[in-house]
């Protein structure tokens, strides 16, 4: 991989563009973008001036650092670009190509949480403070439509894939309730159905968009499928000892099945005989200094992991799936638990027309706790992560071996930075061809080298 310069950053907000031809990233008050061959400013934008609002109801005179810009995003045709300051109460949006264009959001007396684009890339969502509304704006009319009383501002709401309907999860009257709206009429109500649970935790739309899944807080354990016109397909509850609640659910890409992890730690510490264990080799950061790359130690045979026990009578026990996610085919699942913070399980799937009979593949077994994970968003068996250490971590099932057949590769990958870096996050470019990695004042990107990718 070849490695770019490191770059300051504000808030972790850092991005390519969706054709990749750009990056965005903030530092505090200021919109930055750059072009993803050079690295060189194509340009800027500050906002300094809250909302009305804001202004009457801050006290202070200058913006403190949660002041700054706490979102920002490209639209899908990397047209347009958006950066929102929550505690400001505004949301300002530029075009790339017009740089004396721009809009406006200000925010009321509801202030404002969270902003970003709808998958069009002409309608902003916004979602105010206590979850009183959600507002969708409109950057073709610059009119609004306001909802009222969404549950969770990050985790109660879907778009249908062919971006037509949007399902939000809504409370009316201390009871749950789902509402389907139409994206192409103004964001009509089509649809308004109570939902079987007391307290909706999450929900997961299916890919094919016939089915939402949705399910209960951390104390019960139940999970129901529902259709779109708000009928229950079904309801999963594990029985004889459900255990504590669902922590995490994710649908497979064809929509036939949906993978569900719960908050309990029912995970075995031994790795059977068919399984492989990548352990990262000690000490190889101080061994190459950080500049070059080293792969796993592959270890064959029965292994045994560490697990963390885990007392439930404390406050916020670290249990469960911490992170649940299919590859682009899904033909493989990464699960993290939260009890083996430093260790990265992947599950083999069969095809459609194979039995079903899953198996662990191989587990990744680290030093330090593992932050960030993300499969590539174009190859089927590429996968990144790291650990807030100057380095990132790098697993394929494409690589070409001596015999002509694929064989999988884990690497270790040295930052070549002149300060210290420590990777805490990562994304992957659309193209999948480049990462964005992110410590917490400062970025830089990673790419791949075309021979590499081929060999």
């Amino acid at each position: 991989m070849d490695f770019t310069e490191i770059y300051k950053q504000s808030g972790n907000l850092a991005s390519f563009s969706p054709g990749a031809h750009f990056i965005l990233n903030v530092v505090e008050n200021t919109l930055i973008v750059r072009r993803t061959d050079t690295l060189q400013i194509t340009r800027t934008w500050t906002i300094t001036a809250p909302s009305s609002t804001a202004s009457i109801l801050s006290n202070s005179k200058s913006i403190p650092p949660e002041g700054w810009i706490s979102h920002a995003g490209w639209s899908c045709d990397s047209e347009y670009l958006l950066a929102a300051s929550a505690k400001k109460g505004i949301v300002e949006v530029f075009k790339l190509r017009d740089e004396n264009w721009n809009a406006r959001i200000e925010a009321g007396v509801e202030g404002l949480l969270k902003a970003e684009w709808a998958p069009d890339g002409r309608h902003i969502l916004c979602f105010s403070q206590w979850g009183l509304r959600v507002t969708i704006w409109s950057l073709v009319t610059g009119n609004a439509t306001y909802i009222q009383f969404p549950i969770h501002p990050d985790r109660g709401y879907a778009f249908r894939s062919d971006s037509r309907y949007f399902i939000l999860a809504e409370r009316h009257r201390s009871k749950d309730a789902m509402g389907v709206y139409d994206t192409t009429d103004c964001y009509k109500l089509v649809r308004h159905f109570p939902v079987p649970t007391s307290n909706l935790s999450s929900l997961a739309l299916s890919p094919t968009g016939n089915h939402i899944a949705i399910w209960e807080g951390v104390l019960e354990y139940k999970l129901h499928i529902l259709s779109l016109a708000g009928d229950v397909q079904g309801t999963f509850s594990p029985k004889p000892n459900p255990g504590f609640g669902v922590r995490n659910a994710a649908w497979h890409p064809t929509g036939m099945f949906l993978a569900v992890a719960g908050w309990d730690d029912k995970l075995s510490s031994k790795i059977p005989a068919g399984a492989t264990l990548w352990r990262e080799p000690s000490n190889w950061l101080e061994t190459t200094q950080g500049r070059g790359f080293l792969s796993y130690e592959r270890l064959q045979g029965p292994q045994t992991i560490s697990l963390q026990r885990t007392d439930p009578t404390k406050p916020n026990p670290k249990s469960g799936a911490v992170q649940l996610e299919w590859n682009k085919t899904g033909t493989l699942l990464l699960v993290r638990f939260e009890n083996c913070p430093t260790v990265v399980h992947l599950y083999d799937f069969p095809a459609s027309s194979d039995p079903f009979v899953p198996r662990l593949r191989c587990v990744f077994q680290h030093s330090k706790p593992v932050l960030h994970a993300q499969w590539n968003p174009v190859r089927k068996g590429s996968l990144a992560l790291c650990t807030g250490s100057g380095s990132i971590y790098t697993w394929s099932d494409e690589w070409i071996g001596e015999n002509g057949v694929e064989e999988d590769m884990a690497e270790c990958i040295g930052v070549p930075a002149n300060t210290k870096f420590e990777t805490r996050s990562i994304k992957w470019a659309p193209d999948g061809k480049g990462l964005v990695l992110l410590d917490k004042e400062v970025f830089c990107c990673a790419f791949e080298v075309e021979d590499d990718a081929e060999s």
